[in-house]
């Protein structure tokens, strides 16, 4: 199988178009290679692990004429399969049945997790209402007591506002009886004060005498 017949294998088993598992397939061997040239180790659980190794300098036999030649060190991919690997090459058969029992396990555990955490749910629900409902207990009392302390206020309030009132009618009563006989004292003291006089001023005429007029001589005739 070649890279071409890879991807149309993926394409197939993805139910995919042919460019999506082309993409698959190409971001999948870049990540390794690159990672392999880091020099970090690649485990893909259940099929192997692809690292890079190096390979110290060395002599060889050149096999065309037998001669000897020095080989540079140097550093050299290396993929070792996982068990199941070598066990589905092994035995292709057993290991499908492995494989079709974990599938259906992995289904059934599929299935029962929505209802175990439901329950989960339901159990987690429960506490956090005990919880909110003994925490509510204290506040509620801590409410009830703020509120009679303030009625309590209150009432005092509107007895001291009663009683206003009555202490404040009292001294208006008592102003209104001061204020009536204040006029009486006034009226009395002004009847007992003598009227005063005023001296009538004379004034003597003066006569002026009585100027006479020249008397105008008539012009002679001639």
């Amino acid at each position: 199988m070649n890279k071409s017949e890879l991807i149309e294998e993926v394409a197939n088993r993805l139910e995919a178009n042919r460019k999506a598992a082309a993409d698959a397939v190409e971001a999948v061997l870049e990540t390794i290679k690159h990672e392999v040239a880091k020099g970090e180790k690649v485990s893909i659980s259940g099929f192997g692990i692809f690292e890079k190794i190096q390979r110290n300098a060395r002599t060889a036999r050149n096999p065309f004429d037998g001669s000897t030649i020095k080989v540079k060190a140097k550093s050299v991919p290396k993929f070792k399969p996982g068990a199941e690997f070598r066990s589905f090459v092994e035995n292709p058969r057993a290991a499908l049945k492995k494989a079709q029992a974990s599938a259906k396990k992995a289904q059934t555990a599929a299935k029962a997790a929505p209802a175990k955490t439901a329950a989960a749910a339901k159990k987690t629900t429960a506490t956090a209402k005990k919880t909110a409902t003994k925490a509510a207990a204290p506040a509620k009392k801590a409410t009830t007591t703020a509120a009679q302390k303030t009625t309590a206020a209150a009432k005092k309030t509107t007895t001291a506002a009663k009683k206003a009132p009555a202490k404040t009618t009292a001294a208006a009563k008592k102003t209104t009886t001061a204020a009536k006989k204040a006029p009486a004292k006034t009226t009395a003291a002004a009847k007992k004060a003598p009227a005063k006089k005023a001296p009538a001023k004379t004034t003597a005429a003066k006569k002026a005498p009585a100027k006479k007029a020249p008397a105008k001589k008539a012009p002679a005739k001639k």
